[in-house]
């Protein structure tokens, strides 16, 4: 193909959104003029199934499970008052804790301010908060963080190397939907017998993100652990970072979750345009 021809090409199919910085060039692959007016009536297929999901259409038949996890970046989305409301009340809690967190009004047992967080998840419940944590932490944060994201012991003794002199200033974060998950209770196990170790109560210096009334939300509940935070069985983990899984970690180290979320809900607006050219989404699934 000419270089003008190459020219014209990425003019017309270069994509970027200027107010979100954000730019998709697809000019260079080698689909032809019509590729889209041939694609019409799958796109318009899977705009219609969108809508579906988003209305609150049952997407896991098994489990009667609606997916929701775009209501979390705009609530207003969502399909009852009710689901409405619990999102914009959790943010506010999550907002409220680690306010107190860095206020000194939430404290370790020894009355000192927290000044480090160990999460322990797998799979989607650690990615989210590690994706965010290595893409935006900076020596400013009130709080750094500290992983358990597999059962390997090996994994765990290299993070107790670097984190066994924090503990008394750690706060812990366990996070599980089902509140079962075996790995997650394995790092759970694991952190409490070293706290005890080291004479420190752990329930004073722990968190549960989980389903409501799982096995986990109940340990913490008898147990009286620092505070609860549900999740709902319509977030996935892959989604789960728009939740409490990722928002929590993140406040705590200072982010800014309210322009997270609204960036999150401005590029789902522009992921529903119906102008495919206009539409990253779309382009990227075509």
């Amino acid at each position: 193909m000419a270089s003008s021809s190459l020219w014209q090409r990425f003019q017309r199919y270069l994509l970027y959104y200027r107010d979100l910085d954000f730019s998709l060039d697809i000019s260079r692959l080698k689909f032809p003029e019509n590729f889209f007016e041939k694609m019409q009536p799958k796109i318009e297929k899977a705009f219609a199934a969108m809508r579906e999901l988003e209305a609150g259409a049952i997407a896991n038949p098994t489990e009667n499970r609606m997916v929701g996890h775009y209501w979390l970046r705009n609530p207003a989305l969502a399909p009852t008052a009710e689901i409405r409301t619990e999102i914009e009340e959790n943010i506010q809690r999550i907002k409220k804790f680690a306010e107190d967190v860095h206020a000194g009004r939430i404290t370790a047992e020894n009355g000192k301010r927290f000044e480090h967080a160990l999460l322990i998840g797998i799979g989607g419940s650690a990615l989210g908060p590690q994706l965010v944590a290595d893409a935006l932490w900076s020596a400013r944060d009130p709080m750094d963080i500290f992983f358990f994201d597999n059962t390997d012991p090996n994994g765990f003794d290299r993070v107790f190397d670097r984190i066994d002199d924090l503990l008394p200033q750690t706060l812990v974060i366990v996070v599980s939907k089902s509140g079962g998950t075996k790995e997650t209770r394995n790092g759970m196990l694991e952190t409490e017998a070293r706290f005890k170790e080291k004479g420190l109560q752990f329930n004073k210096h722990a968190v549960a993100v989980t389903g409501v009334r799982s096995d986990l939300d109940k340990i913490a509940e008898r147990n009286e652990w620092l505070a609860r935070f549900p999740m709902h069985d319509w977030i996935g983990g892959r989604t789960s970072v728009i939740s409490a899984v990722g928002l929590l970690p993140m406040a705590l180290e200072g982010f800014d979750i309210d322009s997270f979320l609204a960036g999150a809900a401005a590029m789902d607006e522009r992921t529903r345009v119906p102008d495919v050219t206009h539409n990253a989404a779309m382009l990227l699934a075509l």
